[in-house]
């Protein structure tokens, strides 16, 4: 089972990559057979030679990959304790003694008996295993260096974006309207709307317990259900998850923030916001549903010169233009962070998807189940 550790030690410019992680694996596949592509159009006098010096290529390559691929998932604890440059050594080592190893044991298959160049192959073969993995590792080392740019992007988008102004001030005046009716319950007001903020602006960790996210969200929900009323529902639905389960901090409510300001609010009745977190092998999946104004509805007030209705339920009777069009597209910015910080924490092993009904919008994800580290 995988275990948190800290995703900056994976994102530092002068690291080596996860080789346990699925989409490296993947990109190392799709680099090393291109550049035996590469070396197969470049050897190659017509088009019809290209596919026979492929399959020669391959019978080569194949069996390096592959029992490179192995041994380094098996290294990878290993690799982990060693400074960069050491393991940029090792990872060469292994390659070229890999690659020598399987040339030497292929028999007539690499080395025919009546060949003089048995010497000169080895060589060239020693020095190709040495280049490409150094390409490889090259790549991976800028990759991981515009990555990690990206995520303190990412982050620096969390602080500005996640915690609205408008949220701010619509808070405040609901406080205010029930401060002398009943205090006790600003006072929980405000004491929610601190720990929001304090969340949001603290030093933001890479990996954190689901269970912090899930009471910070129900901290949000409950400062909107003071605003909203009986207009803002929220289903919860929590299915065999763990309690160790680490996720991205500020995962959850950002979707729920873009359900109630992209979704409720704009519906006179309301509606109910459907929240489904389970487990599902070493799979954690987050679904996020709500119900949004129908498109035929929004164009034919578009149409009549109407916005969408207000918080109260009635129209504002004046159009102002772009503002029906902000009910979907302001939730790029949330789902765009979202998508970014996935990418970058777990690459190909997470998986995204957003679905936008004719009265609905739906968002679903899927990450590796980590679990926190026992002390």
């Amino acid at each position: 089972m995988n275990e948190a550790s800290s995703i900056k030690q994976n994102t530092l410019s002068d690291a080596l990559p996860n080789f346990r992680n699925l989409g490296v694996t993947l990109r190392i596949l799709l680099i090393s057979n291109g550049l035996a592509l590469l070396q197969a159009l470049l050897q190659a006098n017509r088009w019809a030679e290209v596919p026979q010096i492929m399959m020669q290529i391959a019978s080569l390559l194949t069996p390096i990959l592959l029992s490179a691929l192995l041994l380094l998932w098996a290294a990878q604890p290993w690799l982990d304790r060693l400074v960069y440059w050491r393991g940029v050594l090792a990872v060469n080592a292994l390659a070229m003694v890999l690659t020598l190893s399987i040339y030497y044991f292929g028999g007539e298959l690499y080395h025919p008996r009546a060949s003089d160049g048995a010497y000169f192959d080895t060589v060239r073969y020693a020095l190709l295993s040495v280049l490409v993995c150094s390409i490889l590792l090259m790549y991976f080392r800028l990759r991981s260096r515009v990555l990690s740019r990206a995520l303190e992007d990412a982050r620096l988008q969390v602080l500005r974006a996640r915690i609205r102004p408008h949220f701010l001030f619509n808070t405040i005046n609901a406080v205010l309207g029930i401060v002398r009716a009943n205090p006790k319950q600003a006072e929980t007001a405000l004491e929610d709307m601190a720990d929001l903020f304090r969340m949001a602006m603290s030093d933001a960790q890479d990996l954190v317990p689901l269970r912090q996210e899930i009471e910070l969200s129900k901290q949000y929900i409950a400062l909107e259900q003071l605003r909203m009323g009986e207009r803002l529902r929220v289903d919860w639905r929590i299915q065999d998850v763990p309690g160790d389960v680490l996720i991205p901090p500020l995962l959850l409510q950002p979707l729920l923030e873009n359900a109630v300001y992209h979704g409720i609010e704009s519906l006179p009745q309301g509606g109910c916001i459907a929240i489904e977190l389970g487990r599902n092998g070493n799979e954690i999946r987050i679904k996020v549903e709500n119900p949004c104004v129908q498109r035929s509805h929004a164009a034919q007030n578009t149409q009549q010169g109407l916005s969408p209705p207000d918080g109260t339920g009635n129209s504002t009777g004046s159009f102002r233009p772009g503002k029906l069009t902000r009910l979907h597209t302001g939730n790029k910015m949330a789902l765009q962070n979202i998508r970014e910080r996935l990418s970058l924490l777990f690459d190909a092993e997470a998986r995204y998807q957003v679905e936008n009904g004719k009265d609905f919008y739906r968002v679903e994800i899927a990450l590796p189940y980590m679990k926190e580290k026992m002390t």
